[in-house]
């Protein structure tokens, strides 16, 4: 080949020179674009891959220290806080970019958190967030481990963990690939939530979104501790608006059909939560979609207890409309109730007697419930728990509700008159539930059929229990309904002969009424007063304690209110 002339080489010579300008503008375009890229929190998570395409060099003195640190550990090792030097030692370690020196402390706090039985200082938690965000794996894993084993262990103050910033990194392993790391960190956040101001920040962090992603997870541990988490930031009402907003309300209604039974029972408790909040029922109860209650209703037959007592809550919760009480008792949630009310679980009891008590209020209801399955087991656990109060007062309700209706006959039928009359036997003076007990039974006396009823119960021990109530007028409302009862069961013999033992006390009751200054107190201290008069011993007994003079104060009071009255009803119209 021939020599290149002169023009030829000054034309290679300028393309060259063309392609190194070109080159030199590629290449700083290409820089930039990497450099705004490196800066976008996007790869914040991914930092870690770019990171383990170079194997960091171990620094002389991080090699000194981790001889340091292991010598101390081999030496005197014990399970308690580092001194100052080795948590120094400890801490160069943490912020090592050296994997292998991290993982070394990483394992010791993990190790630490499997043992130790003291509260954790202050300043050892400072490494915990260079391990937190280590590019390695395995440290993610046992620094985020040994975090949830101090938590669960109380050596770690919750408010303390977010105040030093660990939230941040807690959060962000939230989005971790690895499933291990995602349940530990979802188990951290389920912890910290316990706390108010701790769901506060979680919630600030925008902490909700990727715990409502990882309820999702096929993997049970993770799906658990994300559920558990939520559950907790439900206390926050904010928070509640939060879920409601990104959709919650579908994913955890499809929970409640998880196979997995701690699933169901955060679900369902996270409803409850929510449903609490009146403002979210539209929400959850759209029109013609009643998915949610039908599946609630489903568990309620549950074989876990704390399932079927949670399904019972939120139920109640829900149900706040006349409507939706309808729906419940048109779902056929009656017989199931029933067998819950048998339970031997204390909770699952109390949960079901409550949400009969809530469904027993509206008027529509009431001859649907008062069929003789439920109040024969409303009898029968009265019978079998007549000292526990929930049980007590909220079955003396639904029967006093139940009672407002035209099935009371089924009532006095059924074994719910002598159990309430047998829980006054056992119930304090001080529990509201007497108060429950003595006005069901009050009202239930103002028929006929049910006061013969209440008259073949009775005994002495009711009649002396009775009296006693009556005569107990600091508690006013007992005092009043058993004073109620008595009169009403006046004119049957049994009664008489029963009373009569007790002439002294019914009289005292009798004087103390027609004193009080409650005008109802007086009406009935009267009108018990010329019921039994019209027995010849108590009539002798009356005359001998000089309750005609009582009485006779009570007119001339009367007397000059009337009067009263009348001169100012006169005053008024003219």
């Amino acid at each position: 080949m021939g020599q290149l002339c002169g023009r030829c080489v000054q034309l290679l010579r300028d393309f060259v020179a063309f392609v190194q300008r070109m080159s030199s503008n590629l290449v700083q375009g290409i820089k930039e674009c990497l450099t705004l890229i490196s800066k976008c929190s996007c790869l914040k998570q991914n930092s870690s891959k770019a990171r383990q395409l170079y194997k960091p060099i171990l620094q002389p003195h991080e090699r000194v220290t981790a001889e340091e640190f292991l010598q101390h550990i081999e030496t005197g090792f014990e399970m308690s806080p580092l001194g100052k030097d080795p948590l120094e030692a400890l801490r160069t370690l943490a912020f090592s970019e050296n994997p292998g020196l991290q993982q070394s402390a990483a394992l010791y706090y993990l190790h630490m958190s499997q043992h130790m039985n003291v509260p954790l200082p202050v300043e050892h938690l400072e490494p915990f967030y260079a391990l937190l965000r280590s590019a390695d794996l395995e440290v993610q894993q046992m620094s985020s481990l040994s975090l949830v084993n101090f938590l669960l262990e109380g050596n770690i103050d919750k408010e303390l963990v977010v105040q030093m910033g660990l939230l941040e990194p807690i959060l962000d392993l939230l989005e971790s690939e690895d499933p291990t790391v995602q349940c530990n960190s979802c188990a951290c956040t389920m912890i910290l939530a316990v706390s108010e101001s701790n769901r506060e920040a979680i919630g600030t962090a925008r902490g909700v979104t990727p715990l409502l992603s990882l309820a999702n997870s096929y993997d049970p541990r993770v799906q658990q501790n994300a559920v558990g988490a939520i559950l907790n930031l439900t206390q926050s009402e904010k928070i509640q608006h939060v879920l409601c907003k990104e959709g919650a309300l579908p994913v955890l209604t499809l929970l409640l059909e998880s196979p997995d039974s701690e699933v169901q029972y955060y679900s369902c408790a996270t409803l409850s939560n929510v449903a609490a909040n009146v403002q979210h029922h539209e929400a959850m109860l759209r029109p013609g979609n009643r998915f949610l209650l039908r599946t609630l209703i489903s568990l309620l037959s549950s074989s876990v207890d704390k399932v079927s007592s949670q399904a019972c809550v939120c139920l109640r919760n829900l149900a706040t409309s006349a409507d939706i009480q309808a729906e419940m008792v048109a779902e056929d949630v009656l017989p199931k109730l029933c067998s819950l009310l048998t339970s031997g679980s204390e909770d699952v009891r109390h949960a079901s007697i409550a949400l009969l008590w809530i469904l027993s209020q509206h008027p529509h209801n009431q001859d649907t419930l008062a069929c003789v399955k439920l109040l024969q087991s409303l009898g029968m656990l009265l019978s079998a728990h007549k000292t526990d109060p929930v049980i007590v007062g909220h079955t003396a309700c639904i029967i006093k509700n139940l009672s407002l209706s035209k099935n009371r006959q089924r009532i006095i039928e059924s074994p719910c008159v002598e159990g309430l009359l047998q829980t006054m036997l056992s119930t304090d003076t001080q529990e509201d539930s007497l108060h429950y007990v003595t006005s069901c039974l009050a009202e239930l006396a103002k028929q006929e059929g049910a006061t013969l009823c209440m008259v073949q119960w009775m005994d002495e021990p009711l009649t002396k229990c009775l009296v006693r109530l009556a005569g107990q007028l600091e508690h006013t409302e007992p005092s009043f309904q058993a004073a109620s009862i008595i009169q009403h069961m006046i004119g049957h013999e049994k009664m008489m002969l029963l009373l009569k033992s007790h002439t002294r006390e019914i009289q005292a009751y009798l004087k103390n009424f027609l004193t009080h200054q409650e005008i109802r107190f007086q009406q009935l201290g009267i009108s018990t007063f010329c019921r039994l008069r019209e027995d010849p011993e108590f009539s002798l007994a009356f005359r001998k304690s000089q309750m005609a003079k009582l009485l006779e104060q009570v007119r001339q009071q009367t007397e000059e209110t009337q009067e009263l009255l009348r001169a100012a009803i006169c005053h008024e119209d003219s």
